[in-house]
């Protein structure tokens, strides 16, 4: 089962709709804002991708223990906020990095994505 978490009303009415379209059923898509206040209420996940805007995700990370996910997947616009926001989660939360790379989803732009894989410890 996937769950989706957005804070834009209006991504969250198009992700259902492509759901839609491509016949997807094992999905659910809700507007809510994590960096006000945590999904508890949608049950626990054992696997989390972020994709925070520019300034990162450090309030979700400094409270990532409320949500415990096994594995998160953060991609990032931001090669900075992913580094603050990696040094909580590693230092501090349990987390191991596993695996981080680049992506040119811009190609003949200076742009490029961050994504990383972290796993909780034990």
């Amino acid at each position: 089962r996937v769950f989706g978490i957005e804070g834009e009303g209006d991504l969250v009415k198009q992700s259902r709709s492509k759901a839609q379209l491509n016949n997807i059923s094992n999905v659910e898509f809700h507007q809510h804002d994590l960096f006000t206040r945590f999904g508890r209420e949608f049950g626990e996940f054992n696997k989390m991708l972020l994709d925070p805007p520019r300034s990162g995700a450090k309030l979700i990370c400094e409270n990532i223990e409320q949500l415990q996910p096994q594995r998160i997947v953060y991609v990032s616009c931001n090669p900075a906020t992913l580094a603050r926001d990696a040094h909580i989660l590693v230092g501090q939360k349990g987390y191991r990095l596993v695996r981080a790379g680049v992506i040119d989803m811009f190609p003949h732009t200076s742009h490029v994505e961050s994504m990383a894989l972290f796993e909780r410890n034990g």
